[in-house]
Order: structure tokens, then C-alpha cells, then sequence
């Protein structure tokens, strides 16, 4: 994958309008000379990515995955082991899917009302080309899996055709949406690369090709989010303040949790369930460690006081902000 996007943190830092400008023109150009295609870039069909049922780099890492960690996944047979971390990481890659195609729409319902001239217009559409990749990308692998994932809770698939209308009513939790479905799968795929976890071939792959170009997608959120929200209004921004927290809490555990067929095919207990997501001092830490990013953002865009300050805490996700983009977990305690 020899094109690569070289992610830097200038691309985060803030600064004035002509520095945005800069930004989408930097994103929009790498957009078009460092990106991806599934079907090239991949090679499906190559002996070593054969995936097969008894393959045992389909265990879940105790290291980065909530459900890897708990002693009852730890205690089954090494087989059912199996069979559940390649259920987990299809229906990952279905969640995945799913929720880029909500992204690609909003951000065309956001595009549509743009003004001539405007610089997010050729970056969203840019975006939104990449995350059809995206698409292709993680139904290619689970069919391939051969596991007949549903992907997100039923009523997360059912809202999922309004949800792109808040992109032109309401911008700003639009983009706090997309960087609530982005930044979980986005953290725990960089988890799993730098701990060098022992992945099959086609998930590191997966996982790689997405994780390089979501680097742009997540850095265009900010940027906008950081642009905009400061001149709003000061009642605007409270609302702003307590809405943040709440989307990113909604949309990890609609991102994160599996949906009920997990439980049931792989009889789970109602009680291990409940310590995986998300009792356990270990759930807990993963949860808030997935909002690092996030709440520095938060920061940046004058959107922590201490009433926000307190619902982040009371929804679980509170916790100091990283230092810079993409701090790793194990240093964020």
C-alpha cells in the first residue's frame, strides 16, 4: 500500500480561516494522490489470506477487544473461541458498513446545500468516495467469513434513513456523529496495530487500509467542528456542550455492542454481557479511553464546562483529553 497518507499533527492544530482553507485544500489533494482501492490494494485471493475455520488468529485479543479480555471468552474452547472472534470481527466490519453508508449520505445531504465556491465541497465528496471503498471493503470480508452477520441492533437499522437529514438541519451534531461512529472503530483498530496483535492477514489489511484513510475523514471533522463552533452563539454552544457527550455515547454503544444474536448464538450470560459492556473496571477504562480524542476536541471548541464536564463523567466517557491526536490508550490512564 505504497500510498499511504503520511497523518501529521499540524493537520490538527488550529489556527485562522486561511489555515482551514489551507487544510481542505491539503486533505482534498491527498484525497486525490494518496488513496485506496479494496481490489487492488487487497489481495483477496492470495493462499495467505485464505480464511478458514480453524484458523486461531481469529481469537479475540485480551489486550484490546472488551470481549477477548473476559475470563468467560478466555475459559471456551479454543474452537469456540474461534468462531466467536470471527463472528465479532465480521459484525464489526457489518456495524462498519452500515454506519459509513449513513455517513456517505449525510455528507451528501451536507454537500448539496453548500454554497458555490466552497472548499468542504470537493473534500465531502472526496470523503465520500472513499468511505464507498469503505463499503466494499467490509462486505468483501464478511462474506467472505462466511458469517451471516446482522451488524447493528435493530433500532439503530431502522433510524438509519433520517439520520443524514441532521446534516443540513443540524451540521454541527451531524459531524459530532460522524466522529461518534468513527472514533471507536478508529481507536480500537489502532489498538490492535500497535500492540502487533496476532490478526489474520485480512483483517490487518482491512484494518490498515482504514485506518490510513480515516485519518483524513476524522482530521476534516475537527477542523470543521473547531471552525464553526466558537462562532456560535453562547446558547448555542451550552446546547452544543451537553449534545456532545450524549452522541458520543449513544453511537459507541450502538458501534461497539453487539447486537442481541450474539448473545444467543453463543449463549452468552445475561451477566457476562453486562461486565463486557460495561460494569467491568475494564469495560470502563476501554470506554473512556476510546473519547480521548474527542474530549480534547471538546476543549479546543470551548464545548467543556462543568455541566458538560459532569454529563460526560455521568455517561462514563469523562477522564482527562489526549495530548495530541491518536495518543495511545495505555498512556491516557
Amino acid at each position: 500500500m505504497s500510498n499511504a497518507l503520511t497523518y501529521t499533527p499540524e493537520h490538527d492544530k488550529t489556527g485562522s480561516d486561511d489555515d482551514y482553507t489551507q487544510v481542505l485544500d491539503d486533505l482534498s489533494a491527498a484525497s486525490v494522490h494518496r488513496n485506496f482501492d479494496p481490489y487492488v490494494d487487497i489481495d483477496w485471493d492470495a493462499p495467505h489470506m485464505a480464511i478458514v475455520p480453524d484458523d486461531e488468529r481469529w481469537v479475540l485479543s485480551k489486550e484490546v477487544d472488551p470481549v477477548g479480555r473476559h475470563p468467560w471468552y478466555q475459559q471456551q474452547p479454543v474452537d469456540k473461541q474461534i468462531e466467536i472472534g470471527m463472528w465479532r470481527q465480521a459484525n464489526v466490519a457489518k456495524v462498519g458498513l452500515q454506519f459509513e453508508s449513513i455517513l456517505i449520505r449525510g455528507l451528501m445531504q451536507y454537500s448539496f446545500k453548500l454554497p458555490n465556491g466552497a472548499k468542504e465541497f470537493r473534500y465531502t465528496t472526496h470523503e465520500s468516495k472513499e468511505e464507498c471503498n469503505h463499503t466494499l471493503m467490509f462486505q468483501e470480508f464478511v462474506n467472505r467469513t462466511g458469517m451471516d452477520v446482522p451488524g447493528a441492533k435493530v433500532g439503530y437499522r431502522l433510524i438509519s434513513p433520517l439520520v443524514p437529514l441532521a446534516a443540513t438541519i443540524f451540521p454541527s451534531i451531524f459531524f459530532f456523529g460522524v466522529l461518534g461512529g468513527e472514533e471507536p472503530i478508529d481507536h480500537i483498530q489502532k489498538d490492535f496495530l500497535r500492540t502487533r496483535a496476532d490478526l489474520h492477514p485480512t483483517m490487518a489489511a482491512v484494518m490498515q487500509l482504514h485506518v490510513a484513510e480515516e485519518a483524513r475523514h476524522i482530521s476534516f471533522a475537527h477542523h470543521l467542528l473547531r471552525e464553526t463552533i466558537p462562532r456560535k452563539g453562547r446558547m448555542q454552544r451550552f446546547a452544543l456542550s451537553l449534545m456532545f457527550p450524549i452522541v458520543m455515547r449513544v453511537l459507541c454503544g450502538a458501534i461497539v455492542v453487539p447486537p442481541k444474536k450474539f448473545k444467543k448464538r453463543f449463549d452468552i450470560p445475561d451477566e457476562v454481557m453486562r461486565d463486557i459492556f460495561w460494569r467491568s473496571d475494564e469495560s470502563k477504562r476501554f470506554l473512556r479511553n476510546v473519547f480521548g480524542d474527542v474530549r480534547m476536541l471538546g476543549e479546543q471548541c470551548g464545548l467543556m464546562n462543568p455541566i458538560s464536564r459532569m454529563l460526560w463523567k455521568i455517561l462514563g466517557i469523562g477522564g482527562r483529553p489526549s495530548r495530541f491526536r491518536s495518543e495511545p490508550t495505555y498512556t491516557a490512564a
